[in-house]
């Protein structure tokens, strides 16, 4: 399962700041997180608001390259078949990470597969109208889906991030 955070809509003329991922085993203890310093000078200040960094603390974050470098060495460590791609809003994720992976490394481990976590859970309970709401956490103080865990003080996701599927993020220091 793979979350990431971006500066931007589209990968190339924006940023994924940082990229977190978690084998799905009944553990779920095999964890990847990392920071990516901007690519560009471009960036939405809304959309960056969503991760709870400012944009002076992006440009102190990890060379992409590097950290791309580290998430393909984690994820060819990992004894298993085939990578198979899971996101929240997966399009999304999944633009910035291919775009990431065959800018900095020459190839995407995750090839071209990728699935959406919706349509993952609407095939587990053999309902296309089924959705998981219901399955978020929420905070009590904001009551925004995904909201649970985030670093205390960062900023909540906006009810339209929560309405368009936009992943929350990881809390600032995740493993």
């Amino acid at each position: 399962m793979v979350d990431i955070e971006a500066d931007g809509p589209y990968p190339g003329k924006y940023s994924m700041i940082s990229v977190g991922a978690v084998l799905v085993n009944e553990k779920l203890d095999t964890t990847f997180y990392a920071h990516l310093r901007p690519i560009s000078d471009e960036w939405l200040p809304k959309a960056l608001a969503i991760s709870g960094f400012s944009r002076e603390e992006t440009l102190g974050f990890d060379d992409p390259s590097e950290v791309m470098h580290r998430f393909k060495d984690w994820l060819d460590g990992i004894e298993r078949g085939p990578c198979w791609f899971i996101a929240d809003n997966g399009g999304f994720d999944w633009g910035f990470v291919n775009w990431y992976f065959h800018t900095f490394c020459g190839m995407n481990p995750f090839g071209h597969n990728s699935d959406d976590l919706q349509s993952v859970h609407r095939g587990l309970v053999k309902d296309m109208t089924e959705d998981f709401e219901h399955l978020r956490t929420t905070t009590p103080a904001t009551g925004v889906p995904g909201t649970a865990g985030a670093e205390p003080g960062a900023p909540a996701p906006t009810a339209e991030s929560a309405e368009t599927n936009e992943p929350a993020g990881l809390p600032r220091g995740a493993p």
